[in-house]
């Protein structure tokens, strides 16, 4: 018998591809009954960048799980230089949870985990994680419009601003009554980088590789696939883990020691 084997139900976001595909496809290796959700190729067909299409996917994912679930893992997330990116990285996973934590409070062992990134630590704009962590999407939208109207490179903080509310949001959330309170922990991963379909591009080119290794260095073992980060969602949903919760882990190859050394706890 796998020792690693489990008779969990999971509600997973982003599981079309990425990391969200392997997480899918690792869980269900174990016996885990897995409703994904995606745009396509899910047993969830919904778009997580509006209000609207959250609720319709946590109504659909509950109802696919016969209102019982066990783990829910947010994987879902686009790096476009646009203000979507914040609605689908931030709003998409923090609504989605949202939506799902009444239920998952009424497992035996709820556990909970979402994909932040590395880029929480680039340069990002305070005033747009603000409004997210407000909980503020108009605002969001308006304030990454205008870092998009400013160009690629500007827009591209839409990026690191979610991915640094969206890890803010678990610290302060993970110790909450509806998280703690209920026994569910609540963790981020924050990997370095994956070699996935959102990076295939930039890695394709020598080019490209050195610029993401000049900001994200991996001094063990490079660059990692998808199921290096699925393995370890597993583990952070799975009963084994019962106390650690509130984490930001960076699976990044050692790329956040490289670049804050002892900064961490200044």
């Amino acid at each position: 018998m796998n020792a690693n084997a489990t008779n969990r139900s999971y509600v997973i976001t982003g599981a079309g591809s990425g990391i969200g595909l392997a997480t899918a496809e690792l869980l269900r290796e174990r016996g885990a009954t897995v409703i994904g959700v995606d745009l396509k190729g899910a047993e969830v067909e919904a778009d997580l960048s509006t209000r609207e299409g959250r609720s319709a996917a946590a109504d659909a994912a509950l109802a696919a799980a016969n209102g019982t679930i066990d783990a829910v893992i947010a994987c879902a997330g686009i790096s476009a230089p646009i203000p979507l990116t914040a609605s689908v990285n931030f709003f998409g996973v923090t609504e989605f949870l949202d939506h799902l934590a009444p239920a998952l409070a009424r497992s035996a062992s709820p556990r909970a985990a979402v994909v932040s990134s590395m880029a929480s630590l680039q340069a990002n704009s305070a005033e747009q994680v603000d409004a997210m962590l407000a909980g503020d999407e108009a605002l969001t939208v308006q304030i990454g419009a205008a870092l998009a109207a400013k160009g690629p490179q500007t827009g591209y903080l839409n990026y690191p601003s979610s991915k640094r509310a969206l890890s803010r949001w678990v610290r302060r959330e993970a110790i909450a009554p509806r998280f703690a309170g209920a026994g569910i922990p609540l963790n981020a991963v924050a990997p370095g980088t994956v070699v996935s379909p959102m990076t295939e591009k930039l890695l394709a080119t020598p080019e490209g590789r050195a610029m993401v290794d000049a900001n994200v260095p991996m001094p063990l073992n490079g660059h990692s696939d998808a199921i290096v980060i699925a393995r370890l969602l597993a583990w952070l949903t799975s009963e084994e883990n019962t106390h650690t919760t509130g984490q930001v882990i960076y699976t990044d190859g050692g790329a956040d020691a490289s670049l804050r050394g002892d900064n961490t706890w200044s």
